[in-house]
């Protein structure tokens, strides 16, 4: 990965990025991605600092120390100017090669396009950012995949000069260093990585650097919430990384609970998830849900899978057969095209072919059976994967890798892809919420997302629903009851992914349970109603969804807390359900 290097940690949140010499541009992903969005499913915005200064005044240095301190949060972005210098004719080249272009005027930074991807950056969006070379002073063709984070750090010598940009900006934060050491620092910086000569060097700095430091750079600065000095800064980092986690704390939210307990009470009200059949039923705002018939055969299936006694041969057999029949199913909802071929008759016949644009994703580990099915039915489909688990200290969902057709990446074409999102289960709905929004923020379009399941609970359905009305669902059965189970543990093999019932399994999910948890649970004053976190349009009229000022503090996710438990998990089990599917299909 040339200009941006993505690290991910599954097992302890310690960053130690490795050095590149080429890249100012930085992912740096910790043991998971917390969920970035409210119940609404609508995106909490990124932290986004602003940091300029001069030519080797120390920018990139502060945005690595600040982002080596965050050691923990769940995804940190160092997003360089560098990226976005204009892409020049071959007589710019010419001159840039001679050291007679002027690198350090705002007219050569493509400020719109720098403006568009920090602002798709922002809202939580995937974006493409362009890769510049300075060795062959120009833009190369290929672009830079960039997606995820909660807090974004952009750097350059014109980041404060925009007005556009600073509109972006929640920090900004100018560093002052002497003239005579960033000169230094500039000629050792291009002698070494950029292959310039030193007469070369300054000549450039002494026509156009000084210049623009004196004309642009400089009065730039009075725009700064903050100035640190370009070196022995360390006490001013501290202050820098000290707001920046307050900030976070505000950007990671926990709210799996909400969803099972909101829609649990919607459902026992109702109490009709029998009466779905094939795509008929009366829940209002529900229409997307597609229940398969229920005939004797698919009845016949789904008692083999949920009987305990079943060995992993007639599991797997039985698993892969009722994928089939569930994708199956999906596929009678995408609309097909008109095609005439020639039949081997010599006649032409006027039939279908399907959408070449249709992917599928899988959740994994769950969501592998779904993607044979899919290979049974469409042989060629493009398959990507999502590495969703639970947390296991919270119980909520994060998002550890994702692995997407390129034709999702590319926002030029992601607008008309079909998406068939692959899971065994939905119980609390959380971990569907999470795929669902990855699939939205890289520009799939609702209604061409289609979730496909063996089993969904009522509080799923609602849950995901009342977020994303248009995405559709299809499954075999819809399970009456979803129940938190409390299991014991060892507290001296917590992990991801370990445990009885499937801990950290993506949304057959467990917590640590803390004594802090059960005294937030049990606080004094009056217990808010579930019902009210999750309530429709129609029942909130006028003031749309909202999560109350109080609930959205209770959601807020505290590092206060991790090391403490009392020896029990609990899981949100559905019932009677099939038991954990992964485990099932893959190990037992």
């Amino acid at each position: 990965m040339s200009d941006n290097q993505l690290y991910e940690h599954a097992s302890r949140p310690t960053l130690q990025p490795r050095k590149s010499s080429r890249s100012k541009n930085m992912v740096m992903a910790s043991h998971g991605r917390a969920p970035w969005y409210g119940p609404d499913g609508k995106n909490v915005e990124a932290y986004v600092v602003g940091i300029a200064g001069g030519s080797a005044s120390g920018k990139t240095s502060v945005a690595r120390a600040i982002l080596s301190a965050l050691n923990y949060v769940p995804t940190v972005l160092i997003l360089s100017q560098d990226a976005f210098y204009c892409a020049h004719t071959p007589e710019e080249v010419e001159l840039a090669f001679n050291n007679d272009l002027d690198l350090d005027h705002p007219n050569s930074i493509d400020t719109p396009l720098f403006v568009k991807c920090l602002l798709d950056l922002k809202q939580g969006k995937a974006t493409e950012i362009p890769v510049y070379s300075f060795v062959h002073h120009q833009r190369m063709p290929e672009k830079k995949y960039i997606y995820g984070a909660s807090v974004i750090i952009v750097e350059g010598i014109m980041a404060l000069q925009s007005p556009e940009l600073r509109a972006l900006y929640d920090l900004k934060v100018f560093v002052n260093c002497d003239s005579d050491l960033m000169l230094a620092r500039r000629i050792k910086r291009d002698v070494k990585e950029r292959g310039r000569d030193v007469d070369g060097i300054l000549d450039q700095y002494l026509r156009f650097v000084k210049n623009s430091y004196d004309n642009f750079v400089q009065p730039s600065s009075r725009y700064a919430d903050i100035i640190v000095p370009g070196s022995s800064n360390q006490l001013a980092i501290e202050l820098l990384v000290t707001h920046v986690k307050r900030q976070l704390d505000t950007r990671s939210l926990r709210f799996r609970r909400m969803l099972a307990e909101a829609g649990d009470e919607r459902s026992k009200a109702r109490s009709r998830a029998s009466t779905l059949v094939d795509g008929q039923n009366d829940i209002d705002g529900e229409d997307n849900v597609v229940l398969l018939e229920q005939t004797n055969q698919l009845l016949g299936i789904m008692t083999i899978l949920r009987d305990r006694t079943t060995d992993r041969g007639e599991f797997i057999f039985h698993a892969d057969r009722l994928s089939t029949i569930v994708v199956e199913k999906a596929l009678t909802l995408i609309p097909c095209e008109p095609k005439t071929v020639r039949t081997p008759l010599g006649i032409d016949y006027q039939g279908l072919a399907r959408d070449d644009r249709l992917v599928g994703i899988s959740i994994l580990r769950s969501g592998g059976p779904f993607s044979h099915g899919l290979r049974r039915v469409i042989r060629d489909v493009p398959i990507g994967a999502m590495l969703i688990q639970s947390d296991p200290k919270t119980g909520e969902p994060l998002l550890l890798k994702s692995d997407l057709p390129s034709s999702i990446k590319s926002r030029d074409t992601s607008g008309d892809v079909k998406v068939l999102l692959l899971d065994s289960q939905m119980g609390t709905g959380a971990a569907a919420m999470m795929a669902i929004r990855v699939l939205l923020d890289h520009g799939i379009q609702p209604p061409n997302i289609i979730f496909l399941t063996y089993i969904i609970t009522q509080p799923a359905i609602h849950s995901v629903h009342r977020a994303f009305p248009e995405v559709q669902i299809v499954t075999a059965s819809i399970d009456p009851e979803l129940s938190e189970m409390h299991i014991p543990y060892n507290a001296n093999s917590l992990s991801l992914g370990e445990g009885a019932v499937g801990v950290g399994e993506a949304d057959f999910a467990t917590r640590t349970v803390s004594p802090v948890d059960d005294l937030h649970l049990h606080e004094v004053g009056e217990k808010p109603d579930p019902r009210d976190a999750l309530k429709t349009e129609k029942e909130l009229s006028s003031n749309k969804f909202k999560v109350p000022v109080k609930e959205t503090e209770r959601l807020k996710f505290s590092r206060e807390h991790k090391s403490q438990s009392i020896g029990e998990k609990r899981a949100w089990v559905i019932s009677p359900g099939m038991g954990h599917i992964g485990d099932r299909y893959y190990i037992s």
